[in-house]
């Protein structure tokens, strides 16, 4: 089934299922998911996207930084814990522990690998405390440099749980391409 549209208000986007599944989720415990570091890119020109062999099959993205990024949906089984793949490293300031950032950003059901929200169809980017979000967010955006383009595979222990929400299935695991724009 295609999703067409969020079942809340554009406006409120991504912003509003983010906060709402953190104020869900603030009661529930998890193991934390396991991170791992961001690929070290090989030197390319700015805003060239890089491809290092990493344990974790993740989804191929296409497209260039500062336009919409096409995923690819994945076949394989997705990962137990959340995984950090830096696409594009960046040249800015690091994105800390509770910052406001300023990011576009596609997200896609692993499952049925279905976009279920993008801040680049609405045509302006998500502006955003990372207090705000589900813990994947929270922990899988630190470090992250302004100007760069992040995926981030986060399970759903990290994201809408056993419960979803909204256009999130239950379980599902998320796929999120991220251009981060500001941090402050």
């Amino acid at each position: 089934m295609k999703i067409s549209r969020l079942p809340f208000p554009a406006s409120l986007g991504l912003a509003s299922v983010l906060l709402a599944a953190t104020v869900a989720l603030s009661g529930c415990t998890t193991n934390g998911g396991v991170t791992t570091k961001p690929a070290t890119p090989s030197p390319t020109e700015k805003g060239t996207m890089t491809s290092e062999p990493t344990a974790i099959n993740f989804p191929t993205v296409n497209g260039s930084l500062g336009s919409a990024p096409v995923i690819v949906k994945p076949k394989d089984a997705p990962p137990a814990g959340l995984e950090i793949k830096d696409l594009v490293v960046g040249t800015g300031a690091s994105v800390v522990p509770g910052a406001t950032i300023t990011a576009h950003y596609v997200l896609m059901g692993w499952s049925n690998g279905a976009i279920i929200d993008s801040s680049w169809s609405r045509g302006t980017p998500l502006t955003i405390s990372l207090n705000q979000v589900i813990p994947g967010w929270q922990q899988g955006m630190v470090g992250m440099k302004v100007g760069g383009r992040r995926e981030l595979l986060i399970p759903p222990a990290l994201g809408y749980g056993a419960a979803g929400s909204g256009p999130v299935a239950p379980n599902e695991t998320l796929i999120f391409v991220v251009d981060l724009t500001a941090t402050k």
